[in-house]
């Protein structure tokens, strides 16, 4: 029996409890004018969260890895052939009850920000340069979470019943305070963890 449970969960890769959807995103890097620069995405108005800025992205499709499904949808998303996303890495991911979101970042080689033709997903694309975020940080804005129950949740079945000690949920939200477009949530969180991780090594040439 032993032997048994070692091998199903040897075969098997571990993931978040839960009813999780599954997502991979890309942060594109372009260089505009010589200089690096991340590139975002504004979502379009017949889609789900339209004027979104967003990176490019979307669900894991059955049999596809993570890797592979931030490479199709920035394929599809900016109309870019394979051999100009060159994947540099994956970065941290993201685990809520809802979504599991992983990361990558990859240079897109060869392309020129003007010449990006955006399928009917996105409004419109604009880069924002490493320099200016490394040198500008975030804004943090925490939320509080409070836990409702059903009128039959069973409170006789728990330690403490209707006085038990529920720990209330705390989130901060980032915020990048930028001109002309909106930085926040998971796409501003992703571009803060991004910079710190370029912090941590010798700066980018």
């Amino acid at each position: 029996m032993f032997t048994d449970i070692q091998k199903r969960l040897a075969e098997r890769e571990p993931k978040p409890l839960g009813k999780q959807r599954y997502f991979s995103v890309l942060l594109p890097i372009i260089m505009v004018a010589g200089v690096p620069n991340l590139l975002y995405e504004v979502r379009s108005q017949h889609i789900s969260q339209p004027g979104e800025t967003s990176f490019p992205g979307g669900a894991v499709e059955a049999g596809e890895t993570y890797e592979a499904a931030a490479i199709r949808e920035t394929m599809e998303e900016l109309n870019l052939p394979f051999d100009r996303i060159h994947i540099l890495g994956e970065m941290d991911y993201i685990v809520s009850d809802q979504v599991v979101i992983r990361s990558f970042v990859a240079e897109l080689k060869d392309v020129q920000l003007e010449d990006i033709v955006c399928n009917e997903e996105v409004e419109e694309v604009f880069a924002i340069p490493l320099d200016y975020l490394l040198t500008h940080k975030p804004t943090y804005y925490t939320v509080s979470t409070k836990l409702e129950h059903p009128e039959n949740f069973p409170y006789e079945l728990i330690p403490g019943g209707e006085k038990y000690d529920w720990k209330s949920g705390h989130q901060a939200i980032a915020f990048y305070h930028l001109e002309n477009h909106q930085l926040w949530g998971y796409t501003a969180g992703l571009t803060a963890r991004f910079i710190e991780l370029l912090k941590l090594e010798n700066p980018i040439e």
